[in-house]
């Protein structure tokens, strides 16, 4: 019996892949049948080892070096992967630096600009010049890797949902203006997982035994994420099996927010 496809002919397109998660949202699109497209801007040596570990596994797989702050980058970013592929049939956004822990009140106007260059402008255009390439070709989908920060206030981290909840109104704005060409928008929102920035800001002491303890108050499954649960929800979204569905949010964050 032959094995069901679920993505067409191309790649997805993973913006953030050399981050933890990213790098199980992009293992997970090979898995399922996607070749996949790495974008990257200063890890070189982590895409590279990327596209062996998705090679073994079958798939094709393309390097990208992106600043996700240039748009002309981006564009060119997105022109190169169609071309090496064919196609970009699906685009993951996860892209995002270590965010400070701070509150609101005390955050300087460089710190919020430069999330809001990387999350909010980054994805913008980066969605923009994607649709353009996916309406060419038929439809496509966006999933965008939000924050569940979306349904609870966590304190301090603003830097991170605030400008997540401004690309949860583009999702939606995307998703409604462009399902006439076929292509979906929908968004995945992240919790607490075992990867990246919450084990790098772990190891710097910001998260401590209290703010553990205070937490998993808040989940309804009394346990960390792993990265790869992003990419199962990640791969529903932008497949054949979600194909009804758009403009909508999946909690993967262990209940918090209920």
């Amino acid at each position: 019996m032959a094995e069901e496809r679920i993505f067409p002919d191309g790649a997805s397109l993973i913006f953030g892949a050399t981050g933890g998660i990213g790098r199980a949202v992009a293992l997970e699109f090979a898995r399922a049948g996607s070749d996949v497209a790495i974008a990257w801007r200063s890890k070189k040596d982590v895409a590279e080892e990327l596209a062996r570990e998705i090679e073994s596994l079958g798939r094709r797989a393309s390097l990208h070096h992106c600043d996700v702050t240039d748009e002309k980058a981006l564009g060119a970013a997105i022109e190169s992967a169609a071309s090496e592929h064919g196609r970009v049939h699906t685009m993951v956004w996860g892209a995002g630096p270590l965010v400070d822990q701070v509150f609101l009140a005390e955050t300087t106007a460089e710190q919020w600009r430069r999330a809001i260059d990387v999350e909010v402008q980054g994805f913008f255009n980066a969605s923009r010049a994607v649709v353009a390439h996916m309406r060419a070709k038929g439809g496509g989908s966006i999933v965008h890797l939000g924050s569940a920060g979306d349904l609870r206030w966590p304190d301090k981290d603003g830097l991170s949902v605030a400008p997540k909840a401004a690309n949860e109104a583009l999702v939606k704005g995307f998703a409604r203006e462009e399902g006439k060409y076929g292509i979906r928008a929908n968004s995945v929102l992240v919790g607490v997982i075992e990867a990246g920035m919450f084990l790098e800001l772990s190891r710097q002491g910001v998260f401590d035994e209290e703010w553990t303890r205070e937490v998993h108050k808040n989940l309804a499954l009394k346990r960390w994420g792993q990265p790869e649960e992003i990419g199962h929800a990640a791969v529903f979204l932008a497949s054949s099996k979600a194909a009804y569905v758009t403009g909508q949010q999946i909690a993967v964050a262990g209940g918090y927010g209920i």
